[in-house]
């Protein structure tokens, strides 16, 4: 059991049990109740935050915890307003030629939410506990701490040093990008929005693979972009489609993932990089290379390829790189690099957005990726992501042969699975959820309609690998109910 599930049932037994004291009236000690529901110390203190922040109890430090004295307003929260009102203040902006303003976020809450107990999770976006570095980053947030400085104002492009490293990585042996290219963000998602609102106005086209990130459609539509998309295939975009897209659209940007691109783990090829760089050159635009997965490459991946960033003097790329996939959900830590008059524009939207990162982080991060373990961790990650992909390939052999994979990836952690023609993936997803394994639909990674029916399915959030194996068991289950012919 997770320590989360574990805080969540303390906390929901203590909440039952509240009405057994009067307001004011003073609980049972930590240690009493650690004793009694046999959990650890911190559980419990967790358990008791949480009825804190629900206002059911106080804690008065030296005393002991009291249950909360009746809240006045507590009748109120029944009562509701009429808001309706807020349809017609929320779409008065829109013109005869202009939707109403809205935001998707569904494709991006469906790797950020947590399934419902018992549900194994085969949609997440995030490495699982046991590949994750916590131990190295509890060092490293403890030896930040302690920097000189490290709680006050950092420079707003962020440390120089982190910017540094950030350049060597992106730059690679050839050494093509400085620490002045760089810009510290929050994040890749951050760097995604800074990056599309600086290069593209509201009402504008951007082109986008299909198919994509559905953070990223999500994030272009809420900038009031029109994602265009441009087919890939097994080599990456498709450069002749790609200059098509550019002369139709009159977009002056592409987002794309050459390397292990999210869904389908495809690898921009030697020959299409260049095409894809002298096609934005031509169309006078600029290519966004977020290079999410490069420290996501299995340990069978092989030498891999520079950045498109590395290989451009012109300033056509702008290169997105984050910490965050192969670390931790919370450390948000991420760069951009440009060259040229853009790279201001980039600072400028970041500095009106955000002001900068917060500078604990940026030390984290420095004392992490300085570490010895960094070298360790990155190793354990390509390791665990070969090891947990070949346990999914094997079980979807035997437990749902028909569902067909193009390639399997070597780096990343996700499987696009091409569903039998006549597949409604809404009803497949739902009897999946049902048999108890959240897996993702194909439709919201498509910028327009879908060709085809698809599952996207990853190896990587699952707490075990066990759970990997029974967790394509339940979805064969799930497929023996629901695809044609089964």
């Amino acid at each position: 059991m997770s320590e989360r599930s574990s805080v969540a049932e303390l906390a929901g037994s203590l909440r039952g049990e509240l009405d057994r004291y009067s307001p004011g009236e003073k609980l049972p000690s930590s240690r009493s109740l650690v004793q009694r529901f046999r959990a650890s110390p911190v559980t419990v203190s967790r358990a008791l935050a949480v009825l804190a922040a629900e206002g059911l109890v106080v804690t008065r430090p030296g005393a002991g915890v009291f249950r909360a004295e009746a809240r006045r307003a507590e009748a109120a929260f029944g009562q509701r307003g009429d808001t309706s009102w807020q349809e017609v203040a929320l779409s008065a902006d829109a013109s005869a030629d202009q939707a109403p303003r809205s935001v998707d976020a569904s494709g991006v809450t469906a790797t950020l939410d947590r399934p419902p107990p018992g549900v194994l999770e085969l949609n997440g976006g995030y490495l699982p506990p046991g590949l994750q570095p916590e131990k190295a980053l509890a060092a490293a947030l403890a030896r930040a701490a302690r920097r000189p400085g490290a709680w006050g104002r950092p420079p707003v492009e962020g440390l120089e040093e982190l910017r540094g490293w950030f350049a060597r990585e992106i730059g690679g042996a050839a050494g093509t990008v400085a620490p002045g290219d760089v810009l510290i963000t929050a994040g890749g998602q951050s760097a995604i929005t800074t990056a599309l609102r600086a290069l593209a106005p509201p009402g504008a086209a951007v082109l986008v693979e299909s198919p994509t990130y559905p953070g990223m459609l999500a994030a272009a539509r809420a900038s009031g972009l029109r994602p265009v998309p441009v087919p890939v295939d097994s080599e990456g975009v498709r450069p002749d489609l790609l200059a098509a897209a550019f002369r139709a659209s009159g977009a002056r940007a592409l987002v794309c993932q050459p390397l292990f691109q999210n869904p389908t783990g495809a690898v921009l090829s030697p020959r299409r990089r260049g095409e894809v760089l002298r096609a934005a050159r031509a169309a006078g635009a600029f290519v966004v290379e977020d290079d999410f997965a490069r420290n996501l490459a299995h340990e069978d991946a092989g030498p891999l390829p520079p950045t498109l960033c590395a290989e451009d003097p012109d300033g056509v790329v702008v290169h997105i790189r984050s910490l965050t996939k192969v670390t931790s959900p919370s450390l948000r830590v991420g760069a951009l690099a440009a060259r040229g008059p853009v790279q201001e524009r980039l600072r400028a939207i970041q500095v009106v957005d955000s002001f900068f990162v917060p500078r604990p982080l940026q030390e984290a991060a420095l004392e992490l990726v300085g570490a010895p373990a960094w070298a360790r961790h990155l190793r354990a990650v390509g390791t665990g992501l070969r090891t947990r992909r070949e346990i999914m390939l094997g079980a979807l052999a035997r437990e749902v042969p028909a569902l067909h994979l193009d390639h399997a990836p070597r780096g990343g952690y996700h499987l696009w699975l091409r569903l039998p023609d006549g597949t409604d993936e809404a009803t497949l997803t739902a009897a999946a959820l049902r048999a108890g394994v959240a897996v993702a639909p194909g439709a919201p990674y498509f910028a327009a309609e879908s060709p085809a029916p698809h599952l996207r399915v990853t190896f990587a959030p699952a707490a075990a690998e066990s759970d990997i194996v029974e967790g394509v068991r339940r979805l064969g289950a799930a497929c023996a109910q629901v695809l044609p012919d089964s």
